[in-house]
C-alpha cells in the first residue's frame, strides 16, 4: 500500500476479465464507528502488500470518502501498475488527500501536501522519482522502488523502526570511538620506521578488502588507524607529519569500508576525518585526495552537482598535483556528470584522464586503484555510460572490462557484474542480463558487500519489462538469496 486513506476492507476476488477488483463494504459494518478498519484476507495481486504501520484511519473517515451508503465499490488497478499506484482511491483529489495525511504525520510537517496533479504523474507509464519527502509519504511497509518507480543511482532508502534512535546512537559510538581519542597520552618515543611499518600494512589491506569485503576488515584497519592517531598524539618533527600522512590513508580506507558496507553515515564520519588530517600534514596531494574520497560519497548519495563541485576544488591549482591525483579526480567527477546527464563532459574527462595513466609514477601508498585495476578507466566509463542509460556501449565495454579482471579482485568483479547486468536489460537482452546477475549476486552473498547489493537492484528494476515473463521470475529467484543475506 501506498499510504493512509486506502479502501484495504474487503477487498475481494477479482472480476473476470476486467482488470478490476471489488471492494465490499460488509453491510454491518457501514455505521461510521471509531473503530479502526479491518482487512479481510484478499486474493488479488494486492495481496502482497502490507498495510501501512504508522498510520490507521477511523472507519468514519472511510465512510466519508465513499459517501457512507454504498455496499459495494469497484477499484481499477490499471494493467500496468501489477498492484503499484493505484490502491482504491476514486480520484486523483482523494489520493492526493491520502498521501498528504499520511506525509503529514510521518514526517511531523503540517504544511506538507502532495497535489492531485503530482499524484496523476505518479500513475503515468514513466513516473519521475519522487523527492526523499514525498518517498518517505509513500511509503506503508514498501518503498517507492517496490511500487513501480525507477531508481536513481545512489538511492538509499532511510528505513524507519523502533529504537532507531537508540541504534543511531549506538551505531555512532561504534563508528566515531577509534577516530577520537580523548584525554592525555603518556609520553613515549615514536620511531620514524613505524611509518614504513604502517604503509606496508596498508598495501596487504587493500589486497584484503578485493577478497574479503568490508565487514571482516573494519575492526582491523580502524583499530591500526587508532594506534596511528595515539603516535600522531605523541611524535613529533618529521615522524609526527609522516603519521599524519600515513594516518589520513588509513582513515580513507576506513571510509571506504563503510561505503562498501552502506553506512554513508559512517563513511562520511571517515571522509571528514580524512580530510581533517589531510589538512594538518600541509600535503597537498592528500587534501586533493580526500576531496575526492568526499566526492565518492556525493556519488553514492545521486549528488552530482556535489560530486564536481568537490572535483573541481580537489583540482584547484592542479599543476602541483601528482598525476595520479589528477586522474583521480577527473575519472570521479565524470561520474558527477553522468549524474547530472552530460554525456560530452564525461567523454572528455575520462579522456583527459587517461591521457595522464601514464605518467603515474609516484611511491604514494594511497589512491593505487588506478594502477592495480585493469582497465581502470574503461570500468569508470561503462559506469557511466550505465547510468546514463546507454546500454549497448556500457554492454561492449563491460565485456571489455571482465575478461581482464583477475581471480584476486573478486569483490570488484561482484560491482562490475551487476553494473554489466544492468546494461544489458538496459539493452533489452533480459536472458543475458540475469546470467550475469547470478554470478554478481554468489559474490555479493559471499563478501557481505553492501554496495554490490544495491548495484543488483538496478537491474532488477531494469528487468521491469519482463516483470511477469519467465526471465524476470527467473531474476527474482537469482536475487532472493541476495535478499535473504541482508
Amino acid at each position: 500500500m501506498i499510504a493512509a486513506q486506502t479502501l484495504e476492507a474487503g477487498i475481494g476476488p477479482r472480476l473476470g476479465g476486467t482488470g478490476r477488483y471489488e471492494c465490499v463494504i460488509p453491510a454491518a459494518d457501514r455505521v461510521g464507528d471509531d473503530r479502526t478498519v479491518d482487512a479481510r484476507p484478499m486474493e488479488s495481486p494486492l495481496d502482497a502488500l502490507p498495510r501501512h504501520d504508522l498510520i490507521r484511519h477511523r472507519r468514519s473517515e472511510v465512510m466519508d470518502e465513499i459517501g457512507g451508503q454504498a455496499d459495494r465499490l469497484e477499484v481499477d488497478t490499471g494493467a500496468d501498475h501489477r498492484g503499484g499506484l493505484k490502491r482504491g482511491w476514486r480520484s486523483g483529489e482523494t489520493a492526493a488527500r491520502g498521501v498528504t495525511a499520511a506525509g503529514r504525520e510521518a514526517l511531523g510537517d503540517p504544511h506538507f501536501e502532495v497535489s492531485a496533479r503530482t499524484w496523476r504523474r505518479w500513475e503515468s507509464g514513466r513516473p519521475g522519482w519522487p523527492r526523499e519527502d514525498y518517498a518517505v509519504a509513500l511509503h506503508s511497509g514498501r518503498w517507492p522502488e517496490d511500487l513501480g518507480f525507477s531508481v536513481p543511482a545512489g538511492w538509499i532508502r532511510a528505513d524507519h523502526q523502533e529504537g532507531a534512535a537508540e541504534v543511531n546512537r549506538r551505531a555512532f559510538v561504534s563508528v566515531t570511538a577509534a577516530a577520537l581519542t580523548a584525554g592525555p597520552i603518556a609520553p613515549r618515543h615514536v620511531d620514524p620506521a613505524l611509518i614504513d611499518y604502517f604503509q606496508q600494512q596498508l598495501e596487504g589491506h587493500y589486497r584484503a578488502d578485493m577478497l574479503l569485503g568490508p565487514h571482516d576488515l573494519i575492526g582491523t584497519v580502524s583499530a591500526q588507524y587508532e594506534l596511528i592517531d595515539r603516535l600522531v598524539h605523541v611524535a613529533t618533527g618529521e615522524t609526527r607529519r609522516g603519521l599524519l600522512r600515513v594516518g589520513a590513508a588509513y582513515a580513507a580506507l576506513v571510509g571506504w569500508l563503510y561505503q562498501d558496507a552502506g553506512d554513508l553515515g559512517g563513511a562520511s564520519f571517515w571522509r571528514g576525518t580524512t580530510q581533517e588530517i589531510a589538512m594538518r600534514s600541509r600535503d597537498r596531494h592528500l587534501i586533493a585526495y580526500s576531496l575526492v574520497n568526499q566526492a565518492q560519497v556525493r556519488t553514492d548519495l545521486g549528488d552530482g552537482h556535489g560530486v564536481v563541485d568537490l572535483c573541481e576544488a580537489a583540482l584547484d591549482g592542479s599543476g602541483q598535483l601528482a598525476p595520479k591525483v589528477k586522474v583521480m579526480a577527473l575519472q570521479q567527477q565524470a561520474h558527477g556528470a553522468s549524474l547530472i546527464n552530460d554525456r560530452a563532459a564525461v567523454d572528455r574527462l575520462i579522456d583527459q584522464a587517461d591521457g595522464l595513466l601514464a605518467r603515474v609514477d609516484d611511491d604514494l601508498p594511497w589512491g593505487n586503484a588506478c594502477r592495480r585495476t585493469p582497465c581502470y578507466l574503461e570500468v569508470q566509463r561503462a559506469t557511466c555510460y550505465g547510468r546514463l542509460g546507454l546500454g549497448a556501449e556500457a554492454d561492449s565495454l563491460w565485456r571489455q572490462v571482465l575478461d581482464s579482471v583477475p581471480a584476486t579482485a573478486r569483490r570488484d568483479r561482484g560491482v562490475y557484474l551487476a553494473r554489466h547486468a544492468t546494461a544489458a536489460a538496459i539493452a533489452r537482452q533480459p536472458d543475458h542480463a540475469v546470467a550475469i546477475a547470478r554470478e554478481a549476486a554468489q559474490i555479493a552473498v559471499d563478501t557481505g558487500s553492501e554496495r554490490m547489493r544495491r548495484e543488483l537492484t538496478t537491474p532488477r528494476h531494469r528487468m521491469s519489462p519482463w516483470h511477469d515473463a519467465p526471465v524476470g521470475h527467473d531474476l527474482e529467484e537469482v536475487l532472493a538469496s541476495v535478499t535473504a543475506r541482508g
